[in-house]
């Protein structure tokens, strides 16, 4: 009888998690709605446009896409605070940009050198440690560094409907990837946690790494070499060098997503493009066009005549963060 009433009970829980609606943080709009009819057409069998699980990837970028990306990309607030961190051991610093400015607080000062700046920073900051020791410092970071406008730690500040969104492709067959303008090594070390997403399955940017032994024991060192830079027509090819498949859907939030999400829909067959439009000033931010940080722009013209989804933030989704009423 005891053995009777666990089998009923195991399944009413399955089936109630069956008849569970997907994507709960997210409103019932036309982007909801696109969403899982796309899903239900390429897993169903017998259906014109269904695709067998092996080929069921799934690309999302990072920044902007699963968490928050402004006043600027939380990986270039990690940097600045090894800056201050290691400023000691570098007296040169004082004088040198882009370091300096980092050392008297000018944000707007550290970043004037661009992509060149934030790289050297990045190097200066990343190279000689060993991958374990790497994400030992990203790791405390993370447990005590603070957003400065919400106080949020960097990895609470995730999008509830996105995290919502990469478990129902999961529970669909789908094999789900971040494809990152940021560091590979950086995202490895919340990206599972955070999102489901293991560290095989994360694509970024990354500088050079050596094999050596190191007191006895074998180490793989980050080395300050440029390795490869994961963003705009990077994309692809991260995915095609790292995953091997092209993906049938592709969500971004910028014009550096821009050629994955051309890329995802030019293949046959049914395909999904998606952008995160910043529109919520009041629960996180909003912008577009004229941002310096995850700038859309093109993205925003071409969206309805390419046939990719815009998610308005505002409208469609009930929370942004977990934490969230």
């Amino acid at each position: 009888m005891k053995k009777a009433l666990c089998f009923f009970s195991l399944l009413l829980g399955t089936a109630s998690s069956l008849l569970a609606e997907p994507l709960p943080s997210w409103n019932d709009t036309a982007t909801r709605t696109a969403i899982i009819d796309f899903v239900a057409k390429v897993t169903t069998e017998g259906s014109p446009d269904f695709v067998p699980p092996a080929e069921r990837i799934a690309t999302f970028d990072n920044d902007g896409c699963l968490w928050s990306e402004q006043p600027m990309y939380f990986q270039a607030f990690y940097i600045f605070d090894r800056i201050k961190a290691l400023a000691p051991e570098h007296p040169e610093w004082k004088d040198e940009e882009p370091f300096a400015s980092v050392l008297k607080g000018d944000i707007a000062g550290s970043l004037a050198g661009g992509e060149k700046a934030l790289l050297a920073m990045a190097m200066a900051t990343h190279a000689g440690l060993t991958s374990e020791e790497f994400d030992e410092v990203v790791g405390e970071w993370l447990k005590t560094a603070r957003h400065p406008k919400t106080g949020m730690a960097y990895n609470k500040m995730i999008f509830q409907p996105m995290v919502e969104l990469l478990e129902y492709l999961r529970a669909n067959g789908f094999k789900t990837f971040i494809v990152s303008g940021g560091g590979i090594d950086f995202l490895r070390v919340f990206a599972e946690e955070a999102y489901g997403v293991p560290p095989e399955q994360v694509v970024g940017s990354s500088i050079k790494a050596k094999y050596e032994v190191r007191d006895g024991k074998p180490v793989i060192v980050k080395v300050p070499e440029l390795d490869f830079i994961d963003d705009k027509e990077g994309k692809p090819v991260g995915i095609h060098q790292h995953i091997g498949r092209r993906p049938i859907f592709a969500a971004g939030n910028s014009d550096g997503d821009f050629q994955m999400l051309e890329w995802t829909t030019a293949g046959e067959g049914a395909r999904f493009g998606l952008l995160v439009h910043h529109t919520d000033a009041e629960r996180e931010f909003a912008y577009d066009r004229e941002s310096h940080v995850g700038k859309l722009d093109k993205g925003l013209d071409e969206a309805k005549d390419r046939g990719w989804t815009l998610v308005d933030m505002k409208a469609d989704w009930k929370v942004i963060y977990p934490e969230q009423p």
